[in-house]
């Protein structure tokens, strides 16, 4: 187990991180959360981790093989005994996972599903899947005899692979051959992602029957290896990690589209950081595979269950039992807003918020829609992170490049793991006579801004939006993220700076209602904290309220330490990465801190200030983290509106009052859950969706 100093003002934040994912891994061992869901929590509790080897611990190792300690940036420890602490966590925590899928298996039988693996199923299924086999996954197999090779096979560490061993007549391919004599051969299939992981086996008698595709392969390894005069045959998970660091060519000659194509291709080859296994593979197989590989002992070798690639469980098929689903709530109209009427002529009069998933996303899309046909519109600037598969936001952006609107797009082509979707949309926009930016070198652009600028009058008009999240319609049904509506000309006068900024970046503009990092955020986030700071001094109403993502930034710690030892009360609702610990006396007595995991991803970031009862609040695209202060181009906006604001003073308040699903940070990690105070359950992404449900039955009634 991980242990800490008492004498300790920060949390390690690898550690912190690992805490989080053992959070997820909490709701899918929570009996009270539909059984189905369960499935999905244990899915996205292992593609967190993936996530997490492939860049936080790859980044830790590669300051461990320069030979670097990173005592002062690991908080004390050297990068060598935190690989080790982590490695015993994730040992830990997957052995946890693998008890609670066999749980929930069991729990699944019980209704009526069963999991078969290739030993448990009947005749007329054994001809079912050697059909399906025959048919669907013959054809997309890749199949490797590994003895021969004077290369080991590259592995991509996105894909699951079934190591396999032959113990075989030493003369298989001579039939009259009468010697007894067996030699042993390994080969690797490389399970298809074009198929479905989950094959749904025919219904009988009211049962449903699933089995995982690595068993329909297990179950017609004759038919693959028949060439092949095999005494026996055995075929075990493995799954490897790869650093997803990304090398960037200097090579001046090359745009950044070429270099990060490039370093993305490039990242395949990227160094192992995690082997995961079958923990019943034979030794013999084992230790082939680790020395062909070149996987030494000191890297992070993990025995694991017969199944990896376990993210998979986060699309487990339904089987029309939406009775062991979480109840779906459907996304509520805005009051004020319609999908049918015009969006720009209501922002005109009045700012507007939508909060998704609670409220429709769909409100972005009509926006652009709009702006698309509307002749009026001369031009649409819009910055864009990650993006929706078959993404409505680029459809849009060219429906208005074609009716001949200057549109221009920040597309920021590292954004990580979505390198190659970014540069497939870029390639796409280019072609339809859209204007790209790619950003500022050395800054990463995360903020989430579009303004449209419309020919009124002999003036130029902007209206547009500032949002929290990505504008990705996928995403937007499970992350929880507010945008603004505005034509608060300062406003967006100054996102305009922004792109202004994107094109000339050796001028830095100065906006007086934005916060822009790395300019201006850091600096002025402290300064509303000093100005708590002195309110709490003189006597006056001082508190500050903060939801985000994550807490890393020591500085910014530092800061809200300082506000409570004057005496500010600071609530924070974090869902991710802590390294602030509250409740210290002398250091952060005045500090509570909560993560709220369910559903939905918690993903706003609101910041609160009680500025003497009459309080500043703020919506970003920024967490209190190192890179979002200093490295990346974020936007932070002020809320002017009352109705607004007192919104989001409400749904921050209801976070607060949560006592199931919300958790609370400690320097002991331990993910203890809130008490509960009455015997009332108070979900809190329930009785957010609540509040807006209600607010539009009072509006109702009064009409």
């Amino acid at each position: 187990m991980i242990h800490h100093s008492p004498v300790n003002r920060y949390i390690d934040r690898e550690k912190s991180w690992l805490a989080f994912n053992a959070r997820v891994l909490q709701e899918a061992a929570d009996e009270n959360v539909p059984l189905l869901d369960r499935l999905r929590f244990l899915g996205i509790f292992s593609n967190n981790l993936d996530e997490f080897f492939r860049v936080r611990y790859a980044a830790i190792r590669r300051l461990s093989l320069e030979g670097k300690t990173g005592e002062k940036i690991l908080g004390g420890i050297t990068a060598d005994a935190l690989l080790k602490e982590i490695t015993e966590v994730v040992i830990e925590q997957q052995s946890e996972s693998l008890r609670i899928l066999s749980v929930i298996e069991k729990e699944l039988e019980k209704e009526n599903i069963y999991i078969l693996n290739e030993s448990e199923i009947s005749k007329e299924q054994g001809k079912f899947i050697k059909d399906y086999f025959i048919q669907k996954v013959s054809p997309e197999l890749v199949t490797i005899i590994l003895n021969d090779l004077d290369e080991f096979p590259l592995l991509m560490d996105d894909s699951g692979y079934l190591a396999v061993k032959l113990v075989v007549k030493s003369k298989y391919t001579d039939e009259d051959d009468v010697d007894n004599k067996t030699e042993v051969r390994y080969a690797i299939i490389e399970m298809p992602k074009a198929i479905n992981r989950f094959v749904v086996l025919p219904s009988e008698n009211g049962n449903k029957y699933v089995m995982l595709l690595d068993d329909v392969i297990r179950y017609n390894l004759h038919n693959i290896f028949n060439i092949f005069k095999y005494e026996t045959i055995s075929a075990h998970m493995i799954k490897i990690t790869r650093d997803a660091e990304l090398e960037i060519d200097s090579d001046q000659s090359k745009s950044l589209m070429e270099k990060i194509s490039k370093s993305v291709f490039e990242r395949r080859v990227g160094e192992p950081v995690r082997f995961v296994y079958d923990q019943s593979i034979e030794e013999d197989t084992l230790a082939f595979l680790l020395e062909r590989m070149g996987i030494e002992s000191t890297d992070s070798i993990i025995p694991g269950g017969r199944y990896h690639n376990r993210r998979d469980y986060m699309n487990f098929p339904t089987l029309g039992r939406d009775d062991l689903l979480y109840k779906r709530n459907y996304p509520l109209p805005v009051n004020g807003l319609s999908l049918e009427g015009s969006i720009v002529q209501k922002i005109k009069k009045k700012d507007y918020l939508v909060y998704a998933p609670y409220q429709s996303f769909a409100y972005v899309i009509k926006f652009l829609r709009e702006a698309a046909l509307d002749p009026k519109v001369i031009s649409i600037k819009i910055t864009l992170y990650r993006l929706a598969k078959n993404s409505q936001i680029i459809s849009s952006l060219i429906n208005a490049a074609k009716n001949g609107k200057k549109v221009v797009v920040q597309i920021e082509l590292q954004a990580r793991f979505d390198e190659a979707s970014n540069i497939s949309y870029a390639e796409l926009m280019q072609t339809e006579g859209i204007n790209l930016i790619f950003g500022v070198k050395g800054l990463k652009v995360h903020s989430k801004v579009c303004v449209v600028e419309r020919a009124e009058e002999k003036k130029v008009k902007r209206y547009g939006f500032i949002s929290t999240g990505n504008f990705n319609e996928s995403t937007a049904k499970i992350y929880t993220d507010v945008t603004l509506f505005t034509s608060h000309q300062q406003i967006m006068k100054e996102v305009s700076k922004v792109f202004d900024f994107f094109e000339v970046n050796y001028r830095v503009n100065r906006y007086k209602h934005l916060l822009v990092s790395p300019q201006y955020s850091r600096t002025k986030f402290s300064k509303l904290i000093d100005r708590e700071i002195l309110n709490a001094i003189a006597g006056k109403e001082a508190y500050i309220k903060l939801k985000m993502n994550s807490l890393t930034d020591f500085k910014m710690i530092d800061k809200l330490y300082e506000a409570s030892r004057e005496g500010v009360k600071i609530q924070l609702i974090i869902r991710g990465i802590c390294c602030l610990i509250p409740g210290v006396k002398d250091m952060s007595e005045n500090i509570e801190a909560i993560s709220i995991v369910d559903n939905y991803l918690e993903h706003s970031r609101v910041y609160i200030f009680a500025n003497a009862g009459n309080p500043d609040v703020y919506i970003s695209s920024a967490d209190f983290m190192t890179r979002n202060l200093d490295a990346r181009v974020e936007i932070t906006c002020p809320i002017y509106d009352k109705e607004i604001k007192q919104e989001l003073i409400d749904t921050f308040e209801i976070g607060w009052k949560g006592n199931v699903k919300v958790r609370l940070h400690s320097e002991s990690l331990d993910n203890e859950y809130r008490k509960k105070n009455s015997s009332k359950v108070f979900r809190v992404q329930q009785e957010t969706y609540n509040y807006y449900r209600n607010k539009l039955e009072v509006i109702y009634e009064q009409l």
